[in-house]
């Protein structure tokens, strides 16, 4: 078993000066027992602790991390790009130069602006979308998670459901009351709420593919029918692709479902680790945003010459050939190892998987919406992580969050999870 003493102290200093000991709760490992991991530092598809223990990363920091740690191309660009200043809070070339690529890769995206993080950009589109429309509330999906900004907290899975917090505490109720929720891939339960509410709405929001419940895949005709719902109902509809975007290819869930929502909103990979987000749909909508426009957003960091400088080497690292279907490649054998190692211990387990996204369900079903997601045993997955851990495979601390795979993946790495999952899974829980 890997010593942790070193991070034991870490943590013991920081519960003292940091709420839970943490910046963002999942860190904490609150849901899978005992005391946070702390990093010192990463190289391709491993990661080592303070304590010099070495990992086989099955996070990515969340999915940014796409081509694996200190890419040597990606870091070269920061390199050269920090050494002639790190911010200016003004207009510089490069932030062009992504702007030109997000409109050229993703079909829907006419016109973006760049802020500094996926909850900065998604709190910014519903904004605009309600400006766009006169309208004031929001469809959002249960168990699918827009960042941290009032009003779309409500069942919002990812660490919110692994802690079973309260769903929006210290949002006023007549600012929550315009969040309206919906269960996932229920088409009929948007229509009805689109029928009774139809005036009132501005915007349809969704993870096109669920990462905060786990990975949720739309069924068939789901995305679709939303696009038609919105165009009905004259409201925007809005994806969040946070994660997806330039994960399950250049043109993010969109293209791979064939469906173009009005309003995108990206984040992760497009910093190649660095904090951005962006926001971005029809030139008509983004025309409202100021200084154009009257919908007021701003930021001081937005477009930062060193999330732009890793953001753009990561994207054009991905539009070499045959990146994604290596991703491909690499996801369906995890999730082939993963259910065999499952199969073998005979586990009520499953595998919910969509390109390099993936989670392991203690569930003898891949779920389809949040209820059935909420059915799935933590506890065991629980002990299941950390008899990982030990092997020197580290998984997300929560069983509601998805394993992110990138280019850095090896067959060995496979091989060792899978061997690593038959050992955790022969276990009794503990």
């Amino acid at each position: 078993m890997p010593a942790h003493f070193r991070s034991a102290e870490l943590f013991a200093r920081a519960v003292q000066v940091i709420p839970g000991g943490v910046n963002s709760p999942v860190r904490s490992f609150a849901a899978v027992g005992g005391r946070p991991v702390f990093f010192a530092r990463g190289a391709g598809s491993r990661i080592y602790d303070v304590d010099g223990n070495e990992y086989i990363d099955c996070v990515c920091s969340w999915g940014p991390l796409i081509l694996g740690h200190a890419h040597p191309r990606v870091v070269e660009r920061v390199q050269r790009v920090v050494r002639d200043g790190t911010t200016f809070g003004a207009a510089i070339e490069a932030e062009v130069e992504m702007a030109e690529l997000l409109t050229s890769a993703v079909a829907s995206i006419e016109m973006v602006r760049l802020v500094s993080s996926g909850t900065e950009a998604v709190m910014s589109a519903v904004r605009l979308a309600r400006a766009y429309t006169g309208r004031d509330d929001i469809i959002k999906f249960e168990g699918c998670y827009h960042g941290h900004s009032d009003g779309l907290l409500a069942r919002a899975g990812s660490g919110v459901a692994t802690l079973s917090l309260p769903d929006s505490p210290g949002v006023p109720a007549d600012y929550a009351a315009h969040t309206i929720l919906a269960p996932y891939n229920d088409l009929d339960a948007v229509r009805a709420i689109a029928q009774r509410r139809r005036a009132s709405i501005a915007a349809i929001i969704v993870e096109p593919v669920a990462g905060n419940m786990g990975v949720v895949a739309p069924e068939d005709g789901f995305l679709e029918g939303l696009r038609q719902v919105a165009t009905e109902i004259d409201a925007l509809l809005i994806f969040d692709e946070v994660i997806t975007g330039f994960r399950l290819g250049c043109g993010g869930a969109q293209q791979r479902y064939g469906v173009a929502p009005d309003l995108t909103t990206l984040g992760k990979i497009i910093g190649g680790g660095f904090p951005v987000g962006a926001y971005g749909g029809r030139r008509e909508i983004m025309a409202m945003v100021a200084p154009p426009g009257p919908v007021y957003q701003a930021g001081t960091l937005s477009g930062n010459p060193v999330a732009v400088a890793a953001g753009l080497e990561t994207l054009r690292l991905l539009d070499e050939p045959g990146v994604y279907e290596g991703l491909e490649r690499t996801g369906e054998s995890l999730e082939r190892a993963l259910a065999a190692a499952a199969s073998q211990a005979s586990a009520a387990a499953s595998v919910g998987r969509v390109g390099s996204m993936l989670t392991l369900f203690f569930a003898p079903q891949a779920p389809r919406d949040y209820a059935s997601a909420k059915t799935a045993d933590t506890d065991r997955y629980a002990s299941f992580f950390r008899a990982m851990l030990e092997q020197g495979v580290y998984l997300p601390p929560s069983q509601f969050e998805a394993i992110l795979v990138s280019t850095a993946h090896t067959s060995e790495d496979i091989q060792q999870i899978a061997e690593a999952a038959r050992e955790a899974l022969a276990r009794p829980p503990r």
